[in-house]
């Protein structure tokens, strides 16, 4: 059994995680309010929700696993399998489109090693993904590596930007 799929199977919400979720309690009106909190607490400590652990916070919160996953899959931000150390987001909405997002995608897939949108680097260092909007529609095409924003990003660019993040 890989690495990830032990850590997958072992429940999430122990110790200080579960310490984590029981103190926002008070601050929702409900359990189920909960919810979106709970999921970033997954991400922090897991860095991508697994089938297991969205069954867990459902149990936790009261509510189904379907309603949960439907949730995770709306966002792009949960990610749903094991993701590089460095998470590279790429907007490629239409006026990103027209001004190179393209060619900055396929930039940044070279550059890495990832070869395709999802897959992680074979070094573990980077995974890319497509996103719908970065909100800098005057600054294409914008790139989200972890929680950094660089607007203006080119396919000249890349090597520099990449070399920021070991």
């Amino acid at each position: 059994m890989s690495a990830h799929a032990t850590e997958a199977a072992q429940p999430v919400f122990t110790g200080a995680a579960l310490g984590k979720l029981e103190a926002l309690y008070p601050q929702f009106p409900t359990r189920q309010a909960c919810l979106l909190p709970a999921l970033w607490i997954i991400m922090e400590e897991r860095g991508w929700i697994s089938p297991q652990a969205m069954a867990e916070v459902a149990d936790l919160l009261g509510l189904t696993p379907a309603y949960v996953k439907g949730v995770v899959t709306f966002y792009t931000m949960y990610y749903q399998h094991p993701m590089g150390r460095h998470v590279i987001q790429v907007c490629t909405t239409s006026p990103c489109h027209l001004c190179g997002a393209a060619d900055v995608q396929a930039g940044l897939l070279k550059a890495t090693g990832c070869g395709e949108l999802g897959t992680t680097s074979p070094d573990g260092r980077f995974t890319v993904i497509e996103v719908e909007c970065l909100g800098a529609c005057g600054f294409p095409t914008p790139v989200l590596i972890d929680d950094d924003f660089i607007e203006s990003v080119t396919p000249e660019r890349v090597a520099g930007l990449l070399e920021r993040y070991p």
